[in-house]
């Protein structure tokens, strides 16, 4: 999923920040088995596979400047 994600760093500026979802137990009971999983402001995008179209759609809608 990170390797999808980057692709849309040439449309957006963002960061990343990557958790161990196992090392947390508010995580891991969260999340559990969807792992990989991208959330942004307490709000779960996708899991498993980046799903672009929503993650574009997340970073459109945000104040400020892309890219």
């Amino acid at each position: 999923m990170l390797a999808a994600l980057e692709a849309l760093r040439g449309e957006f500026s963002f960061e990343v920040e990557v958790l161990d979802v196992d090392a947390d137990p508010a995580l891991e009971a969260k999340y559990d088995e969807l792992v990989p999983v991208l959330e942004a402001d307490g709000q779960e995008l996708c899991h498993y596979f980046l799903d672009v179209e929503k993650v574009r759609a997340y970073l459109s809608a945000r104040p400020g400047p892309s890219a």
